[in-house]
């Protein structure tokens, strides 16, 4: 039996994926996508042309793009992003059939397969298992000779990078019980960060700021909050009363650039206050 996963169930199923898989539904929607890339290869000279590596930067064009009509909350923007960014998988996908290295079946079998082991509770599997300890078998194969740091992705933006390396260590139980202790840690780091501007060392400011930056990645994912994320609102919301500063600024005919620091923050607290 199919589930279409557009109709609630009372109930998850227990079952494992058939031949189909469980999520298979009698109109595919999404096979379009392929079976476009697959007329634009063989109509198209320069779809044909592209490899999965000359493919990359319009990936990550897509993905930017794609989270930028997220943050602006944008509906229509966002359908639009979302069908480019499904061009670009369905893309990878047909290049990689194409070279033998997979079929669009596996792809879409070793998904179901790993949400299925990472979600045991909702298939029948087993008890709920914490989702970092489940990644952290599936990368070993019960193997205590591989790091649990092995396989990070080498592009990652810093700050997801730390949040991710502290997931991974959170997994084998290197972690604080409650983000109190993580809170006490940025106090530490943030004392040492002024200890090393007391010796002058260009050296030890940056590695204490480092290291202050991630007792705060690491506080932010023990609330529950991703500090890329919070930062990102911090940026939006910093741009919002800045540009609203500099309108004030210049009905009160303040020079920006000529104005003192008490000046600009009397605009500023005025901007605050407004919200």
């Amino acid at each position: 039996m199919s589930i279409d996963p557009r109709e609630p169930s009372a109930e998850p199923s227990p079952q494992r994926p058939g031949k189909g898989g469980i999520f298979e539904s009698e109109t595919a929607a999404l096979d379009r996508a392929l079976v476009l890339v697959e007329y634009l290869r063989a109509n198209c000279s320069w779809d044909r042309a592209q490899t999965a590596r000359t493919l990359v930067p319009h990936l990550l064009e897509e993905v930017h793009e794609t989270v930028d009509a997220i943050h602006s909350e944008d509906g229509l923007a966002l359908r639009g992003e979302l069908g480019d960014l499904l061009l670009n998988l369905a893309f990878q996908i047909v290049v990689g059939e194409e070279s033998g290295h997979f079929t669009r079946e596996e792809v879409v079998r070793g998904l179901e397969e790993k949400m299925i082991r990472r979600h045991p509770h909702l298939f029948g599997e087993g008890a709920p298992q914490s989702w970092e300890s489940i990644k952290a078998a599936e990368r070993s194969g019960g193997s205590q000779d591989e790091s649990v740091l092995e396989g990070l992705a080498k592009g990652l933006d810093p700050l997801l990078k730390a949040h991710r390396i502290q997931e991974r260590v959170s997994g084998v139980g290197f972690d604080w019980d409650e983000p109190g202790g993580a809170l006490e840690k940025v106090h530490e780091e943030l004392e040492e960060v002024r200890g090393a501007l007391d010796s002058g060392s260009s050296h030890a400011v940056q590695e204490e700021i480092g290291d202050l930056l991630f007792s705060v990645v690491n506080l932010a994912r023990l609330v529950e909050e991703h500090a890329a994320v919070s930062l990102e609102r911090a940026n939006a919301k910093f741009e919002r009363r800045f540009r609203a500063l500099e309108t004030l600024a210049e009905l009160r005919g303040v020079d920006l650039r000529g104005a003192s620091l008490e000046e600009l923050d009397v605009l500023w607290e005025e901007v605050k206050d407004r919200g």
